[in-house]
């Protein structure tokens, strides 16, 4: 597939995205559409839509490549879906009947009526890092891909890249906001769940396999362990640490991330926004299984035709994140190299249009205090939204090009070891929040607490094979982060006038 075809291709896709954009916002583009979409989105729209926010480009290029990684990853990851979907579960039952009842549009108020301004605003605080090194770590993985197979070719510098991808982003989600992106995210969520499927069709149909015949390829190959119950001690992909892992990363970056609630919020009821929650933790399930597969047949293929894992132009280094668009535009025909090149924009767009809608909403809300009655309708409401939405593309661009410069590791590694140490300190101060009803805090000293969490994890994790017999950290590492937290909010702690009702 030559740049042209797919920088042509790139171009048709963001005129369509363009169009629902106007038609979406035409009639509405006021700040009640863009944060919550008029509280009326149908919840099926919702939970599909989801998926493609939930998974983004790192699922669609790390997931599959760390399969058939030197450090013997194979399924290794679907351990820590099992997880996802327990803390999905969590989130329905627990976390959105709390932000119902309380009619919230940003989360991050529950902590303000619970804790106080300062520990509201270090909440609020904490997602704005958190989603923003998040978010342009998954963007990144898209651009360095169109920038080796597409704009290399034309001489265009990465940093351009990535300021076209943010311009584009922000082109199409300034006015609407939620409103336009629930209905761009299940368009994109639908190209995604189709290149998935049809990759895998292509890829069984280069080997000469039927479905079954790949399934047992698959099946009978060095990379589809499931389970890991080996040394627990000083193996990261034990089953235990990793189902641990799952659990509360999902319950931090999703059930106490503006993003993803934001748009459970949407929904008109508790009982829709819960249909929405259970509904996506099946088709969540069920879709890594088929991206873990397109894997092990990736790496099949690789091995029968020949094919190396691409190395970093600038390290020299294996890189696996690239095997996929290798093997897709190199090395199958023209229509697979366009379903991959439609299912990874689409997983990755679907993301960051998403993440940079909920910065805005959390900023202008929990900083500008937009929602407050008295602000609702001041004439500069929509103008000073439509700044921070600039802003937060301008911090995102600034970012990746950090990123760009410094990165030496898997992009899918580094979005959760730094999940762990920014979203660990929420964990901590709503499970204070949740379980101490008869306690509340020091206000003024949260923010010193919710510092010193990350940094003594960070110490723990570094030395935890000297100081716990060999222990080595992954995913669960956030446990500790938020259980730091919660001793530190325990010994600021106070008792309240009465029990809290929330």
């Amino acid at each position: 597939m030559t740049p042209f075809a797919i920088l042509s291709l790139i171009v048709i896709y963001f005129g369509i995205l363009f169009a629902i954009s106007h038609f979406t916002s035409k009639k509405d583009s006021g700040n009640d559409a863009f944060f919550k979409a008029n509280k009326n989105s149908k919840w099926y729209l919702v939970a599909f839509g989801m998926i493609g926010t939930a998974l983004s480009g790192v699922t669609f290029i790390s997931v599959p490549g760390e399969v058939g990684a030197p450090s013997g990853e194979q399924f290794k990851y679907f351990q820590f879906v099992l997880g996802n979907a327990i803390g999905f579960i969590f989130i329905a039952k627990v976390l959105l009947p709390l932000y119902y009842r309380m009619n919230l549009t940003s989360i991050y108020g529950y902590i303000e009526r619970r804790l106080g301004t300062y520990s509201y605003k270090t909440a609020a605080t904490i997602f704005l890092i958190s989603r923003t090194i998040g978010s342009a770590f998954r963007l990144y993985l898209v651009v360095i891909v169109l920038q080796r197979f597409v704009f290399d070719f034309y001489g265009i510098p990465f940093a351009t890249t990535v300021l076209i991808s943010l311009a584009l982003i922000f082109a199409y989600t300034y006015r609407g906001g939620l409103k336009t992106i629930i209905i761009t995210d299940t368009l994109q969520t639908f190209f995604l769940i189709t290149s998935v499927f049809l990759t895998i069709y292509f890829i069984c149909q280069s080997l000469n396999l039927n479905i079954i015949e790949s399934f047992e390829a698959v099946k009978n190959s060095n990379y589809s362990k499931i389970f890991f119950f080996e040394d627990f001690l000083s193996s990261k992909f034990h089953f235990v640490k990793q189902i641990l892992g799952g659990i509360f990363v999902t319950i931090a970056m999703v059930g106490l991330d503006q993003d993803l609630m934001q748009k459970n919020l949407s929904c008109a009821t508790i009982g829709e926004a819960q249909k929405n929650m259970f509904a996506f933790t099946g088709i969540f399930v069920l879709i890594n299984i088929f991206f873990l597969s397109v894997g092990a047949l990736l790496y099949i293929y690789a091995a029968k035709n020949g094919i190396e894992v691409p190395t970093d132009l600038v390290t020299g280094k294996p890189r696996t994140d690239l095997l996929f668009p290798e093997i897709a535009f190199h090395h199958l025909t023209l229509i697979p190299s366009v379903i991959f090149l439609l299912g990874l924009t689409a997983a990755t767009f679907a993301t960051t249009d998403s993440a940079l809608t909920a910065l805005t909403t959390s900023f202008c809300v929990d900083f500008l205090g937009m929602d407050k009655t008295e602000n609702r309708n001041k004439p500069t409401a929509v103008r000073a939204r439509h700044f921070t939405h600039l802003g937060f593309c301008f911090l995102m661009f600034l970012v990746i090009v950090f990123f760009n410069a410094v990165n030496d590791s898997s992009v899918v590694g580094m979005i959760f070891r730094i999940a762990s140490y920014t979203y660990g300190p929420l964990l901590g101060l709503y499970g204070f929040g949740l379980f101490m009803k008869t306690k509340t805090v020091k206000d003024q000293f949260v923010p010193l607490i919710c510092l010193l969490s990350p940094a003594l994890t960070f110490l723990l994790s570094e030395n935890s094979k000297l100081l716990f017999f060999g222990y080595v950290f992954d995913n669960e590492l956030i446990i500790i982060n938020g259980l730091i937290t919660f001793i530190g909010l325990l010994l600021i702690s106070k008792p309240t006038k009465e029990e809290t009702r929330f």
